[in-house]
Parts: C-alpha cells; structure tokens; sequence
C-alpha cells in the first residue's frame, strides 16, 4: 500500500431480473506482505446458477495465478482452457478483467472481453494505451486479449464493468444498439465533474443505477461495476487500554492530540487517562442502544468513546460482512464499525497494563483480552475490507 495513497476498491451489482444468483463475481485480495491489492471481474456466460460457477471459477483461478506472478498470456490461457464446455452452445468462457496493484506505483491491467476500463487522471479520461495479446495454444488459440500498465497518481479512478452495463437499453426507442462503452465514458465524465471528490463506492452504484435505469428497472443481464480511487486516505486512531507504565501516559496523550484524523478511545481507564491529559471533561450518556453495551459517553476531542473490552469483542463479532447485513444496529459496537468502514488507514494505540477485572473466572470464557481480540478486528479489517492497520502497543 503507498504512503502516497489509500487505494480504495468497491463494487455494485444488479442480478438478472430472474435470476436470485449473480452470474457476475468480483473477488479483491491484499497481499500485505508484498503490498499488493489484486481485483477480479468475471462474467460467466449466460446467468444464473450456471453463469455464476462459471465466473467464480475463473475469477478464482485469475486471483491466484495473478498473485503468483504469472504472465499475463499464461493467466489467460490456463483459465480459458480449464473452463468447461456448455453442452449447448459448444462454448465455454467467462469474460474477465484482472488488476493488479503493487506498491511501487504499476497497475497491470488484464482484459478479456469485458467492456474497456474506464481512466480518468486529474478528473479527465484518457487512453491507458492498450496493446493485445493473442493466445498461442489450446482450444482458444488465436482469441485476443488487451493488457496495459500504468503508474497511478492520487487522483486517478478507474472503472470497469461486465456486458450487462454497456448493453443495458439495448432494443429500446432511447438505446437501440444499447448504452455503449462511450455512453459509459460520458456518464462516468459527467458525474466526476458534477462531484470531483465522489468515492469510488458511490461512482460503482451510480454506474449500475444509469444501467438499472435503461433496462426499465429489469435488468436483461447481471450488471457490475467496479470502482477503483487512489485518493488522500482517511485516518482514524482507537485508542485502548492504559500504557503498561503510569510515564507512558504523557505519550499516549500526546498521539491523541497529534493525529490527524477522526478519534476512538474505548475503555474507562483509557478515557481518564486521555481526558486528564489533554485537560478536557468526560460527560456520560444516558442513551441505551444496545441491550449488551454501557452507553457511549463524550469527551471534547474525541469521536467516539466507548465501554472497553465488551465493545471490542461485539465489534469483533460484527465486523465479518457488516456491510451485507439488512439490518444494523445503531449500538455502541456499531458505531465503532462505522467509523472503522468509513476510514481507509487505522491506527490502534493499545495499552499493554493488565486490567485485574479481566481476569476475573466468573466472566464469560469468550472474554478475551484486548490484544487478542484487536489482532482479531485488524485482521477482518485488512482481509476483508482492504484496510491499512497499523497497531502500536504502550
């Protein structure tokens, strides 16, 4: 990940109008120790059930080939040629775009049979310059293949999609030929210049939505768009647990006032510590919003403070696909993962001193100590949502 830029990845999709399964995956994965973010679009041939074996096939192969530092004609070739033939159709493909994100400033990009990528820099589309590549063996020897590197700069968004967007409206009086890869363009430019700093979440809704929207809100083929930001990245601090030494307290309030960013404190022992040294009140509250949690209470300077080591293992246990759940709560542990999803680099500051009261045999079993349970939460937080985490112990 570069200290230059929060590169943020987010998708949107549509199913088919009749189909309860997407034929359309999208797979990420960061590479921590490499510094790598590595995102797959495929589009399974068709919809439904069949569409959507298809299409995690090959974005499974395509994810793994891509982070084992395979060449570009050769992800291309073992994926198309392991996929299976359609018994009526006699053709056996799902489309794909494959990127490939290192640290030190390339993006490789890969194609096959996905609309264009979209490359805005400085909020302007341009040509990543396109070169192909033609398969040399197998069963689809001769099929051609786009590929192209560029060096990202803050600012610069890319944006791709399966078929189901360009062709949306296709056969209707407004779109007879369908929306098209320029139509895309244009909506894409039009709406970055409308909203310079809209992120990458909402460009992919709004792509899908236009599509939606062609389609007479039924949809004719699973639509997804993927949205890739390299933007300024937002910060947050949780503080937690008080520094393993009384002399460490200075420090701890010293990182508080510094950052730059929004502001967690957890813990009661954290929060006197924090309030006495950037001399400010700690005022309770009174709102119950969870059965489970002690209220959250305020402090100037401070975002979010919270109850300690309860919230944390509810936070814990609510992070893993926080964002597809229907409903949220709006808790304590709730408001933490909020603020954690709506932040791209996380810096925990956690108080090694042991708090007697954990310990205690009568407690819950599950209550684990802060550590442990933090580890945990970062973690889900880089695997699952492409977080920069960085814990400091003290």
């Amino acid at each position: 990940m570069s200290e230059d830029y929060y590169i943020e990845v987010k998708y949107a999709q549509k199913n088919h109008h009749s189909s309860r399964i997407c034929g359309d995956v999208f797979f990420s994965r960061q590479i921590q120790e490499e510094g790598r973010v590595i995102v797959v679009l495929s589009d399974g041939m068709g919809h439904g059930v069949k569409a959507n074996v298809l299409a995690t096939l090959t974005a499974t192969m395509a994810l793994n080939f891509t982070a084992e530092h395979k060449e570009h004609h050769k992800i291309a070739e073992i994926v198309m040629n392991t996929l299976p033939v359609c018994s009526i159709r006699q053709i056996s493909y799902a489309t794909f775009t494959i990127l490939d994100i290192e640290k030190q400033g390339e993006t490789k990009i890969l194609e096959f049979d996905n609309p264009a990528m979209v490359f805005l820099r400085e909020g302007r589309i341009k040509d990543p310059d396109w070169e192909e590549i033609e398969l040399e063996s197998g069963q689809h020897m001769g099929k051609r293949l786009r590929t192209c590197t560029i060096t990202p700069q803050k600012g610069d968004r890319l944006v791709f999609c399966s078929d189901g967007v360009t062709q949306s409206g296709m056969g209707s009086d407004e779109l007879p030929f369908g929306w098209g890869e320029e139509g895309l363009k244009e909506f894409v430019q039009t709406t970055v210049d409308n909203e310079p700093d809209i992120d990458a979440h909402r460009l992919a809704i709004r792509v899908v939505n236009a599509a939606n929207k062609h389609d007479n809100y039924h949809p004719h083929d699973d639509v997804s768009c993927v949205s890739v930001y390299f933007r300024e990245p937002r910060k947050l601090l949780y503080c937690t647990g008080p520094p393993y030494e009384e002399e460490k307290d200075t420090e701890l309030g010293d990182a508080v006032r510094g950052f730059s960013g929004r502001k967690i404190v957890s813990g009661a022992t954290t929060g006197d510590i924090i309030a006495r040294e950037l001399g400010v009140e700690i005022k309770d509250g009174f709102e119950f919003t969870d059965d489970d949690l002690p209220p959250v209470s305020y402090m100037e300077g401070i975002d979010l403070y919270t109850e300690g080591i309860l919230t944390l293992g509810k936070v814990a246990s609510l992070l893993p696909g926080y964002l597809n759940k229907v409903r949220k709560g709006k808790g304590p542990a709730d408001q933490v993962i909020k603020l954690l999803l709506d932040s791209d680099e996380i810096h925990f500051i956690i108080g090694t001193r042991v708090n007697v009261a954990h310990q205690d045999p009568n407690l819950p079993v599950e209550l684990e100590i802060r550590r442990t349970v933090v580890k945990r939460i970062a973690s889900i937080l880089e695997k699952e949502y492409l977080k920069r985490v960085v814990i400091r112990y003290i």
